[in-house]
Formats: C-alpha cells, structure tokens, sequence
C-alpha cells in the first residue's frame, strides 16, 4: 500500500540548509556494512580511518550501521573483509490511503458531520463486524438472513469492500478514507449473499423490505452491488413502491461489458451506475444501456476485506523493486527463483523446476497458468497484463499451491528482457484489497447520494437524485450517453446546486430513468 513521505519534504529542507562548512556532511549517506565473520575490528578500524561515523552495531548480525563519504564508501566496499554494503533505507509509519475515487467524486470537498440523518442500506454478502477501519457500535445494524448467517461476518468480502468505498473511517492512521469518512452515517447490512456470491430475485425483495423495516426518520438510500440479465415483475414493483415512499435505490449497471440490461440497474425507479477508471474513461467491462444514468470509479478501487483475507505482494527482480498486487486467493509465502517465460500457461512450462514462471495474460483463467506453472515444477508466478494498468486478478476459489502475483503490462514487457534474472515473490496477508467492477463504482455513488442528501435533509429522493444527474461531471459524448450516464457523480457540485437553487432545484423532472434527462441536466478481472 502507497504512503505518504512528509519527511521527504523536511529531508529536503535540511538539503538546502546544507550551505558553507556544512556541504561535505551533505554527501555523506547512511549504509548497512556486513562483515565477515570474526572480522568486525578490522571492518571497525577501516571505518574510523575513513572517518565514518558508527550509528548503530548489529554484533549479532556481524553488522553495522554508519555514516560514509563517498570515498569512504569506496574504501568499505573495497574491503577485503566486508561481505556487502547497502543503504540502510528509512522505513515509515503506515498512514492511511485515500483511494483515488473520493476526491474524483469530490467527497473530500463536502463536510459529513449531518449524515446521523441518512441511512445507507448495503444489501449484499454481508460486513466484517471485526475490521479495523470499519464503523463499529449502535451506527451500524443488520438483518440475519438463516439462508446466509449472521449479517455481521462475509465469507466472500464483497460486501465488506462496498462498504469500505461507502463508510471506511477516516483519521485512523490506517486503512481506507470512504465517501463518509466520520463514523456518523447509519448502516443497515442485510445480507443476501453467501461465500457462493449469487441469490434470488425474491430474496432481494426480501432484503428491501427488512431495508425499509430498517428506515426509521432517517433518508434511506440502498446499495446494490448485484444484478442480472432478466428482470422481475415482484421486484420491479417493490423498487417502484420504494421509490413513490421516497427511498433512493442504487444498483450497478453489470459487468458483461455489452448492451444488455440488468436489474434491479434498469428499472426506472433505481439508479444504474457504470464503472470507469482513474483516467474517467468507463471500463472495457461496464454494461452500456438506455438506463446507465451515472458513473462511478470502478477499476482499481482498494477498498476493506474481511481481516486478513487480502494478499499484499512484494516482487523483486535482479534486486530491483517491481509493483505488484497479490492475487485474490494466492497462498501467502515467498518464493525465489530464476524469471522464466512461460508464454500465456496454457500448458505445463517445462522450464519453470525450481523458478519464477513470467505468463502473459490472455485465453484461459489466471488459476490455470498458476497451475500450469506449478505442473512444470514452478515455485512462483508472475502474470503480466495484456492491456494498460496494472493487473489485478483473483484465482476464483481454485486451489493453488505457490504465490502468484499480478503486474503490469509495462513491467512484463520489461521482465521479457530480464529472463535469467534472479526474482523472489512475496505475498502476505492484508486487510485490503483492490477490486474492479460496476460494483465497486455503485457504493461510490451511493456514498455521494448520502453525503448530499445529509447535507439537504429537506429534499425528497427524486430532487437529489435530479442534482446528481444535473451536476455530473461530463464525460463522452455530449450529454446523456449510454456508457456514462449524465457522468461523473459529484458531491460538492451537487450540495451546491441545491443550496443555491433549492430542493426543486429548476427541472427535477422526478429523477426519471436513465434515458431520460433525468433531472434538470442541460444537453449538452475476474470483474466483481
């Protein structure tokens, strides 16, 4: 995970106060010294020749910690008696990340200190009700389905990383910020969702009315982060009376990536939300209909996962540090090897015994180039994208035995010319995870829709949802289009325009489908 480095700032400060008799102190540079064993006084004597400066003895590591000159540098590595030198580089207090949705969305804009009025129901696979970066107390409530088990546990962390974009708590020095960051909003988990990750139509009726069972004076809106292909007459009728009893339903458009619907997304009473990346371009997987009415980040997006569920991998090669993400399901462990080219996996790699298997991405799922690795005796995988960005991928619940992990298409093309080189794989344990999918764009546009409404408490439903459509950010074609909808939702532009314009704000048009205007607006992976 990516951390903030305000001593770099303060590093360069003292740099630049570096002036006159001070300058020669500039140049010198903090370095481990291994030594040979028995060897630590001659090592000594050499340094203090060299006018080094001891920081730190590790006698039990027959090491040392010191300040060098360049020249002393030279003299030490020189030394007949050391075994290697290296940087003793810093190491930093973890702090926590902002993923790179919320300011898209402008959630770090917009104050959440009254969303203790707005409910936000998440019908999903549930919520871990131990994590470290998750609301915990009377906030958050749920229904217990007997079907799925208790609504506070998620054996397939779907939920727990909705949430996380949706509510991960701010100012903790750890984790994820979410859209409301405060601890104040109200959530209600219903979980219709086991480890298997699919459900009925009738079950997700049920889950609406325990939402609004749920709803006491609070603004309600419901996530939904689910779909499919054929919709429902039941359901369609419940979201409709929802919607006339003033709930505000948000569902994500689907992850097929063609023209189809999917619902609950395309009833005209809920809100369907496409996916697009950190560039604002929507995601080559984002289903494009007639009813996409707004859009959301939903590529990339690191979020909370059930504790200790997640993998964070480290991938070095040829010494030098290369990104790369875990994949979902790889066992954790470490793994070193030569790089070899494996091609795309599609057959045991004769060449992988005791090395580290490079595989492109490409024709068959990423579980069986890592097995394919493993059948021709691999000790570690590395699958590299075929399209821009990094990859990040899931083995889908199959069983591997060595770590795998996910690059870029940049780094694989670079790896292609490091075939030989020594590479070690590390994957470990986390708590946080990236994901792509409509469903991850979907609580984005939630928590905006909440962090609005909590804002302009007296507005109805139908008025907010017609100012998140008039002040979307424009992207595409000009106007409503079926990849983005209205656009990128936006939070501050959106409080904005009902402050100034009032709850009617101009044309509201009763929220309407995503076909429509819907709103006042001018004309103008493995996925989850």
């Amino acid at each position: 995970m990516s951390m903030k480095h305000p001593s770099l700032v303060l590093a360069g400060i003292a740099a630049a106060m570096c002036v006159g008799p001070t300058a020669v102190a500039a140049e010198e540079a903090r370095y481990i010294v291994k030594y040979q064993q028995g060897k630590g006084q001659a090592v000594r004597a050499q340094m203090q020749a060299s006018k080094g400066k001891m920081k730190l003895d590790l006698p039990g590591r027959g090491a040392m910690a010191v300040m060098l000159s360049p020249a002393a540098l030279k003299a030490m590595q020189n030394h007949p008696n050391v075994e290697y030198v290296e940087e003793d580089v810093k190491r930093y207090l973890l702090a926590e990340q902002v993923p790179y949705g919320i300011p898209m969305v402008q959630a770090d804009q917009l104050s959440d200190a009254a969303a203790g009025n707005t409910k936000v129901c998440i019908i999903d696979s549930g919520y871990d009700g131990g994590h470290e970066d998750l609301y915990q107390g009377a906030v958050v409530n749920g229904t217990n389905d007997p079907g799925t088990g208790s609504w506070n546990t998620d054996e397939n962390g779907h939920g727990t990383h909705v949430a996380g974009t949706i509510a991960g708590i701010g100012n903790n020095g750890t984790g994820v910020i979410g859209v409301l960051p405060s601890g104040n909003l109200n959530l209600h988990i219903i979980k219709v969702f086991g480890a298997d990750g699919w459900a009925y139509s009738s079950g997700l009726v049920a889950a609406l009315d325990a939402c609004k069972a749920a709803k006491g004076s609070e603004n309600m809106v419901i996530n939904m982060s689910l779909g499919g292909d054929r919709k429902s007459r039941t359901e369609e009728r419940a979201f409709a009376q929802a919607d006339s009893e003033g709930i505000l339903s948000i569902a994500a458009a689907g992850n097929d990536g063609n023209t189809r619907h999917s619902y609950p997304a395309s009833y005209s009473s809920v809100v369907s939300v496409a996916a697009i990346d950190s560039a604002k371009v929507v995601a080559d997987f984002s289903q494009q209909t007639d009813q996409v009415e707004m859009a959301g980040p939903g590529v990339g997006v690191l979020s909370t996962v059930p504790m200790g569920s997640a993998s964070i991998a480290a991938l070095t090669v040829a010494g030098g540090d290369v990104d790369a993400a875990g994949m979902e399901g790889s066992p954790q462990g470490s793994a070193t090897g030569q790089l070899v080219d494996c091609g795309t996996g599609e057959a045991a790699c004769t060449a992988a015994a005791g090395n580290i298997c490079l595989i492109a991405r490409g024709n068959i799922s990423f579980s069986d180039k890592v097995l394919a690795c493993e059948a021709g005796g691999g000790v570690g995988a590395i699958i590299y994208n075929n399209e821009p960005g990094q990859l990040y991928g899931t083995l889908g619940g199959v069983a591997t035995t060595i770590p795998s992990v996910g690059i870029s298409d940049t780094d694989g093309a670079a790896l292609m010319g490091q075939q030989g080189a020594s590479a070690t794989i590390d994957v470990t344990a986390d708590h946080y995870a990236y994901f792509n999918g409509t469903s991850m764009a979907t609580p984005h546009v939630v928590g905006v829709a909440a962090l609005v409404w909590s804002n302009n408490e007296t507005c109805s439903n139908a008025e907010v949802r017609a100012a998140l459509n008039a002040t979307a950010e424009d992207l595409g074609a000009a106007g409503r289009d079926n990849a983005y909808g209205h656009g990128l939702v936006q939070a501050k532009a959106a409080s904005d325009y009902l402050a100034t314009n009032g709850c009617g704000g101009g044309d509201t048009g009763g929220g309407g489908g995503g076909g429509g205007n819907g709103g006042g607006k001018p004309n103008k992976g493995p996925k989850r």
